[in-house]
């Protein structure tokens, strides 16, 4: 099954809430990316639907191993995206913004030679890009 941009969007969205927070609800979601409740509600059932998350009893959010797999792969992509376009001199709200728009549409291939060139150009200056999650400051607001 083919999953689109919003949905990894949304999957992204559930991850990093997750790293700052013990639960994640639809409401969080929500507040993340500046949608509706309504939006947010259509969207996290057909990322039930599609096996990616599951909502316990108690509305709480959880990642499912298909999930996780796409929400950790887009989140790697934003953060060295991110941090490659500031490494370049972008300014870091407009790195993040450009990061959002790019990691959906690279291929692997593509994706891998950049994070090749990346770790071996970054790493002779110190790259910031491996620090921790939490203390990363390009996070999702769209």
């Amino acid at each position: 099954m083919r999953v689109y941009e919003s949905a990894e969007d949304y999957l992204e969205a559930i991850l990093i809430v997750g790293k700052r927070r013990s639960v994640v609800r639809s409401i969080d979601v929500a507040n993340e990316l500046g949608f509706s409740k309504p939006s947010v509600s259509v969207a996290m059932k057909k990322l039930r639907e599609g096996g990616h998350i599951e909502v316990d009893s108690e509305g709480y959010i959880h990642l499912l191993p298909t999930g996780r797999e796409i929400a950790e792969r887009i989140y790697e992509r934003h953060r060295m995206l991110t941090d490659f376009f500031v490494y370049l001199g972008v300014s870091e709200a407009v790195a993040a913004a450009d990061a959002c728009k790019v990691e959906h549409d690279l291929s692997a291939e593509t994706f891998a030679k950049i994070k090749e060139h990346v770790r071996r150009t970054m790493e002779a200056d110190g790259p910031e890009w491996t620090k921790e999650d939490s203390d990363h400051p390009a996070e999702m607001k769209r």
